[in-house]
């Protein structure tokens, strides 16, 4: 009796991992309907400076989408960068690679059109209609600022650098099967706003932009917020590396900008990278203008006071 209760509890754990898994792998080219930006490119030197600006400024692409070894060193001086993506993470649940933003037909964005480019960046959706990892932080970027993008990415000179797919493994696989979704927007998309120090066009810059939040705020494991709104976010812990935790930079006495002047705060992205393995894009950032920087600074001066909940002991990024 026992043996025969043992085997068919045997043969039911045996369908349910093949039927797990057979969902699982039916799961993994799951299609999503999302619209296409009106969004088109423009040869207009203004806007392409101005995409470049947000690229290789406070939109820090060329920090992932770049290889130069040298990357920050580049940008501190000025210079630009091939963006032929093919950089690495190794993560829990796989091997990623960042694609190639160069207009190369193979290789790159020279087969996409406009619309297709944009609905990636807007709403994480690609050609394919697949969802993207949610790593960039378009999705709130104004049709004015993603125009300047796609305008600057299509001056590029084409470079051919075949980028390998990504490697997802078993636990990348579940989680693409069942929590992987299309990121879009998550308030109205502005048409454009003007560049000024405004604690509006501050919150645009932080939320949007650099996107300052995403790592200044307390997430979960699979990448909710649940912490109060930049006053500190998880520690980056990195075998054989000191562990770096994004500080406060709320108004509270605990935050890592309490007392700061407006030109202390300027001082300190003109000061670039202090920390090496600091996953801050310092460079990129120190590529902002005044303008955006006060802005910035104006606006995490408006935020209500809120304690830092981690460790005070633990360095800063």
């Amino acid at each position: 009796m026992i043996l025969k209760i043992l085997k068919w509890t045997g043969i039911i754990i045996l369908i349910l991992v093949l039927g797990a898994t057979l969902t699982v792998a039916l799961r993994q080219h799951l299609t999503y309907e999302r619209p296409y930006p009106n969004i088109k490119a423009s040869t207009d030197p203004a806007i392409i400076a101005k995409g470049k600006h947000i690229v290789l400024g406070p939109g820090h692409c060329a920090d992932c989408h770049s290889k130069v070894k040298n990357v920050d060193s580049v940008l501190k001086v000025g210079g630009e960068v091939p963006l032929t993506g093919g950089n690495t993470f190794d993560l829990p649940f796989g091997v990623f690679y960042t694609r190639n933003l160069t207009p190369d037909k193979e290789t790159g964005i020279g087969n996409l059109t406009d619309g297709e480019i944009a609905r990636v960046l807007r709403y994480s959706v690609k050609k394919n209609g697949e969802a993207v990892l949610p790593f960039m932080q378009a999705q709130n970027f104004s049709d004015a600022d993603i125009t300047a993008v796609i305008s600057y990415l299509r001056s590029l000179k084409p470079i051919s650098n075949k980028v390998p797919d990504h490697d997802y493994n078993i636990m990348g696989r579940v989680i693409k099967a069942f929590m992987l979704k299309p990121q879009g927007p998550t308030e109205p998309v502005r048409t454009d706003l003007k560049a000024d120090s405004s604690i509006e066009y501050g919150r645009y810059m932080v939320m949007a932009v650099a996107n300052c939040n995403e790592c200044h705020t307390k997430r979960d494991e699979i990448g909710n917020y649940v912490g109060k709104p930049m006053a500190g976010g998880g520690p980056f812990v990195e075998e054989g590396k000191t562990t770096l935790t994004p500080p406060n930079l709320t108004p509270h006495p605990t935050s890592r900008i309490y007392g700061w002047t407006e030109q202390n705060f300027i001082d300190r992205f003109r000061m670039g990278r202090v920390i090496q393995h600091s996953h801050m894009p310092w460079e990129s950032f120190g590529r902002m203008s005044d303008t955006e920087l006060k802005a910035i600074y104006n606006y995490l001066k408006s935020l209500p006071p809120t304690p830092t909940e981690e460790a005070k002991s633990t360095p800063g990024t």
